[in-house]
């Protein structure tokens, strides 16, 4: 008897996992990532994080949400497809590295999910977490409010990550900082920080009530 509740709990469970794998849809739209983007993703390991690996992957940890200040999926993907920053641009993080900002994913207003590249793939888009965070971007800004297919979206990606990985915290951008001085924060230069409010404290409180059975973590408390 015993064994049989416990083979309809785990074939339970297998259905459920079948059906949350089809419910969500990933769109794979590779940004560049060619031998320039690789090698500067390995400098900014080793210089920035103190971390010399021979592949720029992470070993994911934390989502980090975003939104891009900018008004369309085509802008936002154009300006993350270079390896390198374009000269002039964003002054206050080039100083620190040549190499482009970038996300493992990027949502549109429509709540459709892109994959710019491998999950486990470094991504330049969060100081001090690069290295074991996967940030999601949102097509948005505080001018331009997420939307509820932009909410849905995410709590439906958190889920699959979270499934897939070992996912201790949800952030959003603007808490970042808050992990100064932890274990988890890896940045070589203890002045390099960037304000930020993305994707909003409005935002990160309802992705939170809708996540609240994964028990993920937030901020750290010191």
């Amino acid at each position: 008897m015993f064994t049989k509740i416990k083979i309809t709990l785990f074939s339970l469970f297998i259905s459920f996992s079948f059906c949350f794998s089809q419910e969500i849809k990933i769109i794979d739209k590779p940004i560049t990532y060619d031998s320039t983007r690789v090698r500067l993703s390995l400098e900014y390991l080793k210089e920035r994080h103190g971390i010399q690996q021979n592949t720029p992957t992470i070993y994911p940890k934390i989502i980090v949400l975003h939104w891009t200040a900018a008004k369309t999926f085509s802008s936002t993907f154009n300006a993350f497809n270079p390896a390198k920053l374009p000269n002039g641009d964003r002054k206050d993080i080039a100083a620190v590295s040549s190499l482009n900002t970038s996300s493992q994913f990027l949502i549109d207003r429509d709540g459709a999910i892109y994959r710019l590249m491998p999950e486990n793939y470094f991504a330049r888009h969060v100081i001090g977490l690069n290295y074991c965070a996967i940030g999601v971007e949102n097509v948005g800004s505080a001018d331009f409010p997420l939307t509820d297919a932009q909410l849905k979206a995410n709590e439906q990606l958190v889920r699959y990550l979270h499934q897939k990985y070992n996912i201790e915290y949800l952030i959003g951008h603007y808490e970042y900082s808050k992990f100064k001085g932890t274990p988890l924060w890896k940045e070589t230069n203890p002045k390099y920080l960037t304000g930020k409010s993305d994707p909003g404290a409005d935002f990160m409180k309802k992705i939170r009530k809708n996540l609240k059975d994964l028990t993920l973590k937030g901020v750290p408390i010191h």
